[in-house]
C-alpha cells in the first residue's frame, strides 16, 4: 500500500467509516489480534500513530515461547535466515553458567529479530489475510453508547475523525494512551522496570548464545537492582534498520518500585556496559540508536477490559517482572482477545479473569521476587551463591523465559505455581485486579 492512496502522506489509505474490530497499535500484539480476527472472516482496520517500518525500545530477544507462538501465527519460516539461540550465558560474581533452554512444550530455541523487521513482518501478514491498515494516525478518544464503545475518534494530523466501531482490541503498548481514556490505571507498587538498549556492530554476531550479565554495575562501580544483555541478530541486511552487518542488541535494565523508585542516568550505565563487554563480545564500534523506555510488569494495571473492547500486550502490563520479556504475552493475547471475540458479548470481566488465568499466579510470584531484587542487599546474596550452581541457574532461565506451563506437572512447576498461589493470597492487589 502507498502513501499516495490518502491526501494526508503519513496515512497509508483514508480512514474508514466503520469497521467490525478496531486494532489499536500495529505492535506484536496488535498485528497478531489484526491477523487473527481477518483470518476469522472479520472486517479489520488496524491502526498505528506511527508509520512503519519504525523502531521500538527492546531487547529484540524472542524466547522458545514466543518462537513457538511466531509458529502458530504463521511465521514459523520468518526465523529461518535468523539467529539460532541455543540459550544464555549468565555471568555474575566471577562465574559464568551456560544455561541451554529446557525442551519440553516449546522449542529448544529461541531467536533474536529487531522490532523493526519483526513488527513489520507480522503487519504484513495481517494485512495479507484482508486487515486494512491506518498508520499515522493516533486513536485520542472514544465516543460511548451507554458502557459501550460506539465510536473511537482518530486525529491524522489535519483533523479528528470518528471511525464505528463493534469490538475495540488495544495494543497501544505501555503508556496507552487509549487505555487510559477508557479507564486503565497503572499501579506503581508493585515492580516495574526502566530499560536502555542500543546496536553495536559486532564480530561475534552470529553467536548462538545470549549473553546475561546478572551483576550489573554503573560507572561509578554501584551495584544496581537489574542485569545486562547481548542479543546476538546475526548479519542484518541493508532495509528499515538504519544499520546493516553483524550487530548485537547491547542494553541494560533496572527494576524499581514506587518505594524504591530507580534514580538512575541509563545512557551513562549502558555505554558503560557495553565498554565492559566489548572485548568479550568483538564489539568494534560504539552504540547507536540508543532509546529507553519504562515497563509496567507483571499485570499491575486495572481496567483492562470494557463490554467491547480488551487490552492486550504491554498495554495490559504483560511483561515479565524477570527480565521485562514482553513479545510472547503480545502475541498469546493477541490470539486470546480474537478466541474470546467469537464466544463473549461483554469482556469485562471475562477478559480479566482470563488474564488472570494464564498469568495471574506466575506474574504475582515473579514480582514479587523482583520487588526484593530492589533491596541493595538481596542481589548480591542471592546472585553470588545462585551463580555457581547449574541447577539453580536452569530454574531461573525456566521462570525467566515464561517456560513453566500449567500443563508442566514436574516439581519445579508445581512449586512455582504454588508460590503464586501464596503469593496472590497476599497480594493487596492481584494481576489485573
Amino acid at each position: 500500500m502507498s502513501s499516495d492512496d490518502s491526501p494526508h502522506p503519513n496515512v497509508t489509505r483514508p480512514i474508514p467509516e466503520r469497521t467490525d474490530v478496531l486494532v489499536v497499535g500495529a505492535g506484536p500484539g496488535g498485528s497478531a489480534a489484526a491477523a487473527y480476527a481477518a483470518a476469522a472472516g472479520r472486517d479489520v482496520v488496524l491502526l498505528d500513530a506511527a508509520t512503519f517500518p519504525r523502531d521500538k525500545t527492546c531487547g529484540d530477544g524472542l524466547t522458545p515461547r514466543a518462537v513457538a507462538e511466531l509458529d502458530h501465527l504463521g511465521l514459523g519460516d520468518f526465523l529461518a535466515h535468523r539467529p539460532r539461540i541455543d540459550g544464555l550465558a549468565l555471568h555474575g560474581w566471577g562465574a559464568t553458567q551456560a544455561v541451554r533452554w529446557p525442551s519440553g512444550r516449546f522449542p529448544a530455541y529461541g531467536s533474536a529479530v529487531s522490532r523493526m523487521e519483526l513488527d513489520d513482518a507480522i503487519r504484513d501478514l495481517a494485512l495479507s489475510r484482508g486487515a486494512r491498515m491506518v498508520q499515522g494516525a493516533k486513536a485520542v478518544d472514544v465516543t460511548m453508547a451507554g458502557d459501550r464503545i460506539a465510536e473511537v475518534i482518530v486525529d491524522d494530523g489535519s483533523g479528528r475523525v470518528p471511525i464505528t466501531v463493534r469490538e475495540v482490541i488495544v495494543a497501544d503498548g505501555v503508556r496507552s494512551g487509549l487505555g487510559k481514556k477508557l479507564g486503565r490505571e497503572w499501579h506503581r507498587e508493585t515492580a516495574y522496570g526502566v530499560a536502555a538498549r542500543a546496536y553495536v556492530p559486532s564480530g561475534r554476531a552470529d553467536d548462538q548464545w545470549m549473553g546475561s550479565h546478572l551483576e550489573l554495575r554503573g560507572p561509578d562501580g554501584d551495584l544496581l537492582p537489574g542485569y545486562g544483555w547481548v542479543f546476538p541478530l546475526g548479519d542484518v541486511a541493508p532495509g528499515p534498520l538504519p544499520l546493516s552487518g553483524g550487530l548485537l542488541n547491547v542494553g541494560v535494565g533496572a527494576l524499581a518500585t514506587a518505594k524504591r523508585p530507580a534514580h538512575m542516568a541509563l545512557r551513562p550505565i549502558l555505554e558503560h556496559y557495553a565498554a565492559m563487554v566489548g572485548d568479550e563480545w568483538a564489539i568494534h564500534g560504539p552504540p547507536q540508536l540508543l532509546t529507553s523506555a519504562l515497563l509496567p510488569m507483571g499485570g499491575a494495571v486495572t481496567g483492562v477490559a470494557g463490554p467491547n473492547w480488551m487490552l492486550i500486550g504491554d498495554a495490559a502490563a504483560c511483561v515479565n517482572p524477570l527480565n521485562g520479556e514482553g513479545i510472547d504475552y503480545a502475541l498469546e493475547t493477541g490470539r486470546l482477545a480474537v478466541e474470546l471475540l467469537a464466544e463473549s458479548t461483554d469482556h469485562s470481566a471475562r477478559w480479566r479473569d482470563l488474564l488472570a488465568e494464564h498469568y495471574g499466579l506466575a506474574f504475582s510470584a515473579a514480582r514479587r521476587l523482583a520487588g526484593l531484587l530492589t533491596v541493595p542487599q538481596t542481589v548480591p546474596a542471592l546472585g553470588r551463591p545462585g551463580i555457581r550452581s547449574a541447577r539453580l541457574m536452569s530454574l531461573v532461565v525456566r521462570v525467566m523465559g515464561n517456560l513453566i506451563t500449567p500443563d508442566d506437572a514436574d516439581l519445579v512447576a508445581r512449586a512455582w505455581r504454588t508460590a503464586g498461589r501464596v503469593s496472590t493470597r497476599i497480594d493487596e492487589r492481584p494481576p489485573f485486579s
